[in-house]
């Protein structure tokens, strides 16, 4: 019978050990250990969803260092009179702490 609850090797072996949103992963890569937070930021742009997604890594990446993956989750759009007036992304990023 299969045992969602249960861990396997391979399950203790993995690279990421939390992905949800805005909690802590670990990652162990050989015999180093290291840690991530993951943050949500949404980019705009009037121009498309591209360019929303560009700025919100690049705004982010002026505060936040060492960024490591960012995961687009969401795209949407300001609609004003039935027009598109901005394209919106939200983004995960991820980033490691320092020790």
């Amino acid at each position: 019978m299969f045992d969602k609850n249960r861990s396997t090797d391979k399950d203790k072996e993995s690279n990421f050990v939390n992905l949800k949103k805005g909690k802590i992963m670990a990652a162990k890569a050989g015999s180093a250990e290291s840690v991530y937070k993951i943050v949500e930021v949404i980019g705009t742009s009037t121009k498309s969803w591209d360019d929303a997604a560009k700025n919100a890594v690049e705004t982010a990446a002026g505060t936040l260092r060492d960024l490591r993956i960012a995961e687009i989750v969401k795209l949407d759009m300001k609609v004003e009179d039935g027009k598109v007036q901005a394209y919106r992304a939200r983004v995960l990023l991820s980033f490691k702490y320092q020790s």
